[in-house]
């Protein structure tokens, strides 16, 4: 399914909000956040010119967060920013000063966090990276993972000190309930979706992610033309649309939106006009993108900066794992997980479709950027999908 926006918002500014969430400076003070963490690292930009020629394009980038701060996932950047973010503030609260980062792990703030509790539901990623920021501030987490999570996800949470609550149902029912119980008991929800009443804090997830585009620019010897854009509840796609957008203007690059056809919510709110639930589908082997209600906030923005709309099968998702763990010509090999590849997935079926190079004008000079999702978040499954031995699994995840 393809679909060119033509919502009356497309092209138009952000809002205020969502400008100052995206912005200059919300970006700068998220990557100043990352520096303070002991585990940082720039994740890598690769070039893939032998798979550009192939697409007919000039030039392809991958920027890989396969290794992203120890989580193998962008995730890392949202759900532990916000965390922290919400502890510093609340200790400035209490303690009638501004609080800075750099006081993160002093015995008063350490205090204060260690009777936080923090909830979240989670297909995977964003549940170890909420989990993982409560375990740097000494906060209590509290992860909701659904039926279709499967356990090698769940014990990678767990082994951040989350307490795990399984549910019935699916992502957005999981959702819910954290929402529900976290009312209960007063703890704080940190999800990466948005609803009314309910988007500050996914919009500091969302402002956590706009790091990565202030690593890829810095790398890339142009600006691109094109950027496909995996979604989920859409906050990734979001974010990076939205940055690239206030750094470059009217220079912008195309943002076209790739999501499972099985679990296109976003799609369907395009298609609609308006912010739509899906009904439950088969389960897709995108797991981190299973997803079947947007995100208010995000939403927002990709209806002014979204400007196409499309999906891919489960096949394709499957035979990028399999092109970039074995590539071809001197393009290095990059490990991508299930939901990881589904930009790339996408540009392929757009460049081997003659209408749909025409509609995004994708071309003998066109620049492509993609992102990496995730890498090998779930290892076995990995492993069954591009039939690699788990030794060669584990031999593909250490750190360059």
């Amino acid at each position: 399914m393809f679909l060119l926006n033509h919502h009356p918002s497309h092209r138009q500014p952000l809002t205020d909000e969502d400008a100052a969430t995206l912005g200059l400076a919300g970006a700068a003070e998220a990557e100043r956040f990352l520096a303070a963490r002991n585990n940082h690292a720039e994740t890598p930009l690769h070039a893939l010119p032998a798979l550009a020629g192939e697409l007919g394009i000039a030039a392809l980038h991958v920027k890989d967060e396969g290794k992203r701060l120890g989580l193998g996932s962008f995730k890392a950047l949202g759900g532990a920013y916000a965390v922290i973010r919400l502890v510093l503030e609340e200790a400035g609260k209490r303690l009638g000063r501004a609080i800075d980062v750099a006081e993160l792990h002093g015995p008063d703030v350490k205090a204060i966090a260690s009777g936080m509790t923090f909830a979240c539901a989670t297909d995977g990623n964003h549940g170890r990276s909420v989990a993982q920021g409560a375990g740097l501030v000494g906060a209590r987490s509290v992860i909701f993972v659904h039926s279709g999570v499967s356990n090698e996800r769940v014990a990678a949470i767990a082994r951040f000190g989350a307490e795990i609550v399984r549910i019935a149902g699916d992502y957005d029912q999981s959702v819910r309930e954290a929402a529900r119980v976290a009312a209960e008991r007063g703890w704080t929800v940190a999800s990466d979706t948005s609803w009314p009443g309910y988007e500050r804090i996914p919009g500091l997830v969302m402002q956590g992610y706009t790091v990565i585009v202030r690593e890829a620019l810095r790398r890339l010897p142009k600006s691109p033309t094109h950027v496909f854009l995996q979604a989920g509840v859409g906050g990734l796609a979001a974010a990076v649309a939205g940055h690239f957008a206030i750094v470059l203007g009217e220079d912008r690059p195309a943002a076209i939106v790739v999501e499972p056809a099985r679990a296109a919510c976003v799609y369907a709110t395009a298609k609609a006009g308006r912010p739509v639930a899906i009904a439950h589908s088969k389960p897709t082997v995108m797991a981190m993108l299973e997803c079947y209600e947007p995100s208010l906030a995000a939403w927002r923005v990709l209806s002014r900066l979204g400007d196409a709309f499309m999906t891919v099968d489960e096949d394709d998702a499957v035979s990028v794992m399999n092109r970039l763990a074995r590539p071809s010509g001197t393009d290095p090999a990059i490990v991508s997980g299930e939901s990881g590849g589904a930009g790339l997935a996408g540009l392929i079926r757009a460049a081997g479709d003659k209408k749909m190079r025409g509609a995004l004008g994708l071309d003998a000079q066109s620049r492509v950027v993609i992102i990496n999702s995730e890498g090998a978040t779930d290892p076995g499954r990995y492993a069954e999908l591009v039939g690699m031995a788990p030794d060669e699994v584990a031999l593909a995840r250490q750190p360059a």
